[in-house]
């Protein structure tokens, strides 16, 4: 159990926010040439914000760029939206687009290019590296691979996801009943991630984002009812719980594919491998939850009385705090 704690803890020592793949967005969608035939390009850059202060970061352009508008920018919601135009001779292709300033308060940025052909290019630029290099249009298996790392990415960086499936974990028991739970949450969230991104139904985020913290409050009173000898329905049936609260889940991925969003020419591909990258990174991280469960169990660490209702109530607190945090932003 002390290592299933630090699990938790390494999952929560960065930030108590709900999820910290909460990366600045960079579009470059390419307008068309100007009168005198010069590359023309609408960008659109968002960064994380608090109130009327935002992430103190910058776009920097090629050289021998040239602004046709400057930057228009305002808050809206946790965010600083700037729009402007761009123009450069010859274009982008080949050259290097960096971030400026990167650094607390942001994971990465995700860049999304858009060419005129319907084609697109995305990126994720880290601390360490923030900035990439134009490329030509890419072919089919290039955006599969981009989208793929994506989804991976977003749920291994998702914590308030990460938490739901630990707490299914610390309840289910068996190889067979923990294949069955894992299948129906994934059954369940792939069925609103490509309801939502196609637009056949519309949710607003705010609430469902407050309903997925209460999910995990939820699963955690489960945790804390069975250790009292009262199992809950998470015990009994943890698929119909998993199934259930996995379609507000695919909601809250949805959301993270809508910041970047899906090239024109290959929306069945991306959507798809986006998906794919999702349960990847979900599989993994069952994987090692399961392997630091047998750990422990086979060393046989033996605690306080109270050591078992740690990580439920951690949980429970935390996924608690969000849930007043979503609530008080609806104001």
């Amino acid at each position: 159990m002390r290592l299933l704690a630090a699990l938790l803890l390494g999952l929560l020592s960065s930030t108590v926010q709900a999820d910290i793949f909460r990366p600045a967005y960079l579009e470059l969608r390419e307008a068309g040439p100007d009168a005198a035939g010069i590359p023309v390009y609408d960008v659109l850059w968002k960064v994380p914000a608090q109130g009327d202060l935002r992430l103190a970061a910058r776009v920097r352009m090629p050289a021998g760029t040239r602004n046709l508008a400057e930057p228009q920018g305002m808050f809206i919601g946790s965010a600083f939206v700037e729009r402007w135009r761009i123009s450069r001779e010859g274009g982008v292709v080949g050259q290097e687009i960096g971030i400026d300033g990167l650094s607390g308060g942001v994971s990465d940025v995700i860049v999304r290019l858009e060419r005129l052909d319907g084609t697109s290019q995305l990126e994720r630029l880290l601390p360490e590296s923030p900035q990439f290099t134009v490329k030509a249009p890419a072919g089919t298996a290039e955006v599969a691979w981009s989208y793929l790392l994506l989804g991976v990415e977003h749920i291994l960086g998702g914590v308030d996801h990460l938490l739901f499936v630990l707490a299914l974990l610390l309840i289910v028991r068996g190889g067979k009943r923990i294949l069955i739970t894992v299948t129906a949450f994934t059954a369940a969230h792939s069925i609103t991630l490509v309801a939502a991104t196609l637009g056949w139904v519309h949710v607003p985020g705010p609430p469902v984002e407050a309903m997925i913290a209460l999910s995990i409050v939820f699963v955690a009173s489960e945790i804390v009812h069975g250790l009292q000898g009262k199992p809950g329905l998470t015990a009994r049936a943890p698929w119909v719980v998993a199934f259930s609260f996995g379609l507000l889940h695919g909601f809250g991925f949805a959301g993270a594919l809508a910041e970047v969003g899906l090239p024109e020419k290959a929306i069945p591909v991306a959507l798809l491998t986006f998906n794919v990258g999702v349960e990847l990174g979900q599989l993994i991280f069952v994987a090692i939850v399961l392997a630091v469960r047998a750990l422990f169990v086979r060393v046989r660490l033996r605690g306080p009385a109270w050591t078992p209702y740690f990580l439920p109530y951690a949980i429970g607190s935390v996924a608690m705090f969000w849930v007043i945090e979503r609530v008080g932003a609806f104001f």
